[in-house]
């Protein structure tokens, strides 16, 4: 899938235009909405510096289905909104603390539009106001990337149990047919109210209740066929021998084929039997630190759309060929599971920096990777094996293949929307996991981490106890493999 960094800045012009016409329209009494700040009527609070304002936002959402909070944040990316600081907590004035939550951001924004964007949060949120920043203000409680102190050192907040999962939901809409006019679902009413109903069931679902089922459409099957035939007569030559291996499976255990969309249910447990891991619906593209997080669980975000009907074999956005195409396979290796686990337990608690650097390395192995296999050049990438035209490309003597090298790969620039100039080669997954391995070392936290698959949990190593713990368990497994190596010499 792809990953965006938790903060995205672009332009989503098709949007931003109506967002701040119809702002304006309100301000300048054109509407019955909710009157915009005025300087001088409500006296927002706010530093201006070179042509940008700071400024502290403090405002309420009552909306159990999470709509006001991707709609706030389709606000910020609409204005090009800088987030500094983002906290929340239960609505101090709601009965019901589930439905009710307090928010308070500081960013930065034109200095032009701080009114303007500051009605635009009238319109979605409640109680909508600036505050002076002052120590004790806000209580830090249920915050997101930012939530606790340890060694005097902010640590962003990340997930422990595979239930906190129902909190790594933070969606990037930067191609929201919704919101981009060049997605080519932009202009079908249709398909982005279809996207919607499934989106719907993603944001209701919580962690260890049934993966939802979605009917899909004779269109959508059509587009799914099309996909499939033209994508599975080129694997025997152009894909990984582990992929081959596991779609074979797949479609002898989960009904792969050319005439129906598999289910999640079933995918997830094949999946879970194969390599431990399970799927989680998810209504789009996710931040990087979420999705990452997820890795470490061995819990895949899978979305259950798919692409618009008039371009099959591209799709700007993650969806279900992406997923099930791409992904899975590879899933159901024991090595690659691995390998991906590991990239998300090295994304638990890491500086924003890490998470870009880690999210640009999962960028050119588990979406673009390329690997030896018998003297010819394989795909493993999920982006290749979902893509007809950039898996040939890939594969082609036009790209430029590097070897795979972690401290390189994570400050390569890349490309969403265009076949990519530079593929890293690696010589085995093993290799790739071993320098992965070393590269996460480099990653400074003041703690490492480990997971649980008997608790599906995180544990936190920051304390000699819990580190000589982790040691008597491990000594524990040497002591049944020798055990069983000197019963393998004695017979």
């Amino acid at each position: 899938m792809k990953t965006e960094s938790a903060v995205q800045t672009a332009p989503f012009g098709g949007r931003k235009q109506s967002l701040i016409e119809d702002a304006r329209r309100e301000r300048s009494g054109g509407s019955a909405g909710s009157p915009g700040p005025s300087r001088n009527g409500d006296s927002f609070v706010f530093e201006d510096k070179d042509g940008m304002a700071t400024v502290n936002v403090l405002f309420t959402l009552s909306n159990e289905k999470n709509a006001g909070f991707f709609k706030t944040g389709k606000i910020f990316e609409t204005f090009e909104a800088k987030l500094l600081h983002i906290e929340s907590r239960p609505g101090r004035k709601s009965k019901n603390s589930l439905a009710d939550l307090e928010f308070f951001m500081k960013c930065e924004v034109h200095s032009s539009d701080l009114e303007v964007f500051i009605n635009s949060l009238k319109r979605v949120a409640e109680d909508v106001r600036s505050v002076q920043e002052e120590k004790g203000n806000f209580s830090i409680l249920n915050l997101f990337h930012i939530i606790f102190l340890m060694s005097h050192v902010y640590i962003p907040w990340f997930p422990r149990q595979m239930k906190d999962l129902d909190r790594c939901n933070m969606l990037i809409t930067k191609f929201d047919p919704d919101m981009d006019q060049d997605h080519p679902g932009y202009r079908d009413l249709e398909y982005r109210k279809r996207r919607a109903f499934i989106a719907e069931l993603a944001f209701r679902y919580k962690q260890g209740e049934p993966l939802p089922s979605v009917e899909y459409t004779a269109e959508e099957v059509a587009t799914w066929r099309e996909v499939y035939q033209k994508l599975r007569n080129i694997y025997p030559s152009l894909a990984c021998r582990q992929f081959l291996d596991a779609l074979q499976q797949l479609e002898k255990e989960c009904g792969y084929e050319e005439g129906r969309i598999p289910q999640l249910k079933e995918v997830s447990a094949f999946l879970k039997d194969k390599t431990g891991f399970q799927l989680r619906p998810v209504a789009g593209l996710l931040s990087a630190r979420d999705f990452l997080a997820s890795l470490a669980f061995r819990v895949f975000q899978c979305t259950q759309y798919i692409r618009h009907s008039s371009a099959p074999m591209h799709s700007p956005e993650p969806d279900c060929c992406h997923e099930l195409l791409g992904h899975i396979p590879m899933l159901a290796d024991k090595e690659f599971a691995q390998f991906s686990q590991e990239i998300g337990l090295a994304s638990l608690g890491a500086s924003d920096e890490d998470i870009e650097k880690l999210s640009t390395l999962y960028w050119f192995t588990v979406e673009f990777g390329l690997c030896k296999q018998n003297g010819a050049v394989k795909a493993y990438g999920a982006g290749l094996l979902s893509s007809y035209g950039e898996l040939v490309y890939a594969l082609s003597n036009k790209p430029e293949y590097r070897p795979f090298n972690p401290e390189e790969m994570a400050v390569q620039p890349y490309q969403d929307q265009t076949y990519q100039p530079v593929y890293f080669l690696s010589e085995s997954f093993e290799d790739a996991k071993m320098k992965l391995r070393r590269f996460s070392e480099t990653i400074k936290r003041p703690f490492a981490v480990r997971y649980d698959p008997f608790t599906c949990s995180i544990e936190v190593l920051d304390q000699p106890g819990k580190i000589q713990n982790a040691l008597s368990q491990v000594r524990e497994d040497l002591k049944t493999l020798l055990c069983a190596l000197e019963r393998l010499s004695s017979s």
